[in-house]
Order: structure tokens, then sequence, then C-alpha cells
């Protein structure tokens, strides 16, 4: 089994929402009005080549959010607190096909962390995989309810049929709720509340290391190591990041957020949290 990265595009957001910051104004606000951005953020997502079948977590950005009328400007947070920057070439669907691997045909299950879309922006070139999706968080994003928490569930495949999973009482190491992706174990889906209330993470065990597919647990390790949420996430947030270290410190765990610059180094040094 292996692990490949694939860069969809580039995103920028405001500091404080990768950071969330003291303070009694709603965090939301500062989001939508803080007056600094931070850097450019890759759009990371991953590919598990095990031998049950490839494994896709989280399908990365699409080219058409830089179309006119792709992404709601009249969404407070679309207008005024995110850009994207990502070519047709940078998909996912052609970067796989890059590599040798038919997004078509030969993807056995994508499992999604949530459904925000740069995370979700690549589905239309899995017609024909399983797609995993948490049942609280397919509600939470679906309909009129998810498109004003800032979703794009219009945008979805019109043939998506996913499945949806509610993860059981069953500890994987820290984590109190997990299930596994695969018969042998080795790739697991655990809860990870917080950028999202059900938001959900993929770690992969490799000749004994632990590849934490993060998703949006954090936006950096910096912060998971300091326990410094985002400045958009639920209260759960700061358990979730303890959960993680926690689990780095039972296991050589190499941190994998889908928008950390760092990421290049920890995955082709196999560089762990220490």
């Amino acid at each position: 089994m292996k692990i490949l990265k694939i860069q969809t595009g580039k995103v920028r957001i405001k500091e404080n929402q990768i950071t969330k910051s003291k303070g009694f104004t709603p965090q939301m606000l500062k989001v939508l009005f803080g007056k600094k951005w931070a850097d450019w953020s890759p759009i990371y997502a991953w590919v598990i080549d095990h031998e049950e079948g490839i494994i896709v977590v989280d399908t990365g950005e699409t080219y058409k959010t830089g179309t006119k009328g792709y992404l709601p400007k009249w969404h407070p947070y679309y207008a005024l607190a995110v850009e994207f920057d990502v070519k047709q070439e940078d998909e996912i669907g052609p970067q796989l096909l890059k590599m040798g691997i038919d997004p078509k045909k030969d993807v056995k299950k994508v499992v999604l962390t949530h459904l925000h879309t740069d995370h979700a922006g690549g589905l239309h070139h899995f017609p024909n995989s399983e797609i995993i999706i948490e049942k609280k968080e397919f509600g939470n994003a679906s309909g009129l309810k998810g498109l004003l928490a800032g979703y794009l569930p219009h945008r979805w495949p019109k043939w998506l049929d996913p499945t949806l999973i509610e993860l059981p009482n069953d500890r994987y190491f820290t984590f109190s709720k997990s299930m596994p992706v695969t018969k042998d174990g080795k790739v697991m889906i655990v809860a990870t509340p917080g950028h999202v209330a059900n938001h959900i993470s993929v770690i992969a065990e490799v000749d004994g290391l632990y590849y934490f597919l993060a998703g949006d647990t954090s936006y950096t390790q910096e912060n998971l190591l300091n326990g410094i949420p985002d400045g958009i996430g639920t209260k759960e947030s700061v358990d979730t990041l303890k959960d993680i270290v926690l689990f780095s410190k039972l296991n050589p765990t190499i941190y994998l957020p889908s928008h950390d610059p760092l990421v290049p180094n920890r995955i082709d040094n196999k560089e762990t949290i220490s």
C-alpha cells in the first residue's frame, strides 16, 4: 500500500479563518471582515493504493470556481473571504490519468472528510466509485440549509447517490468512533469533529507509519501542536486536536491536513509528529 498526494490548485482565505483569535466578536464576522489575507495555500486530495482497490480521500476543487456564476457571490463568505486559483488540468481527474489511474474505472471508493467545495469539487470525476460521506454531514450540506451554510449542493453531480455512514462507538486508539474502510483494518475512518460538526478523517497504516489524512482538522501542523482551532469550527475542535496529538504519541504519525504548505516535506521525508 502507498499514499500519493494530488494538489488541485490553490485557495486563499483570511488569517482569522486559519487561526481562531480571542475576543467577543463572533468568529465568522472576524473571518468575513478581517483585513489580513493569508498566503495562498494548496488544496490536497489523496490516493491510497491498496490491494483491495484505489481509495481516494477528498476530491479537491474544480476549475469552475473561476468561471462566472459558479460561486454564489450573494453569499458573504464567497463574496468576501475566499479566492481560488484552479486550472482545468489541476483537477483530480486529469492528474489521476497522468498517474495511470482512470477515475471512472480504477477508483473503488471515495471518502469525503466533509463536503465543503474544496473537498467535494472534483466529485464529478468518479461516477462509478462508491462515495462515502458521513450521514449527518450530508444532511447538513444538502438543500437550502446547506447552501446558506456555505456548501454548494447544487454543484454536486446529479448522479450522486452516496453511501451514508454513521460511525459506531468503536474505539480506535484515542478516537471514540471509527470504522474500517478495508478488510485488513489498515485504512480507518475516525470521527474528528470541529471544522464542521461531523468531520471525519482517514488513517492509513503503511509499514508501521500512520498517515493521518486530516481534511480540515487544522490548517497547519503548527496549529495542531499548539492546540489552536480554526476560526470557523465548533467547540469540539480543541478536543479533536488533543486526540490527534495523543494518537501521535502512541503511533508514528505523518500529519497531512489539506492545506498545509509543508505537507510535501512530510510525506516525501516520512516526517512524523515529534
